[in-house]
C-alpha cells in the first residue's frame, strides 16, 4: 500500500492506484476526464471558512494543521477519512490537490493522518 500527493494537474500515472481529489472546489482550467479522478469527498476538504483564513495572509501551517484536525474529528469527515484509509488498506491511493505547495497543504495533513 501506498499513499501519495500529487497535483492535480499532472498526468494520470499507473502507479496512482485510486485517485483521490481532496480539493473542495474543482480545480480551474481541468477537463474532469483529463483528471481521471475517482473519489470526490468534498467533506473530507477543510471547511471554506478554514481555506479563506488559511489563505488570506501568511498564517501559521501549523496552527491550519491543528484547526484541519479538529474539522476532521467530526463524525462526517471522520466517517470519510476511514473511507479513504480502507482504499489505502486495498491498495495504492494518490490524493490530488490544485495547490502550488502540496507540502504545505491540507493534502499533507491527510497523508500524514494516512500514514499513522
Amino acid at each position: 500500500m501506498t499513499v501519495r500527493v500529487r497535483r492535480v494537474y499532472e498526468p494520470p500515472e499507473p502507479e496512482d492506484g485510486v485517485r483521490v481529489l481532496v480539493d473542495r472546489l474543482w480545480p480551474r482550467g481541468l477537463a474532469k476526464d483529463a483528471a481521471r479522478v475517482d473519489e470526490w469527498p468534498k467533506e473530507l476538504t477543510p471547511s471554506t471558512e478554514l481555506r479563506r483564513w488559511y489563505h488570506a495572509e501568511e498564517r501559521p501551517y501549523e496552527e491550519f494543521r491543528a484547526r484541519y484536525e479538529a474539522e476532521l474529528a467530526a463524525p462526517g469527515a471522520a466517517q470519510l477519512l476511514d473511507q479513504v484509509r480502507q482504499l489505502a488498506r486495498d491498495g495504492d491511493v494518490t490524493l490530488l490537490t490544485a495547490s502550488k505547495t502540496p507540502e504545505r497543504s491540507h493534502a499533507e495533513v491527510l497523508l500524514r493522518l494516512l500514514e499513522d
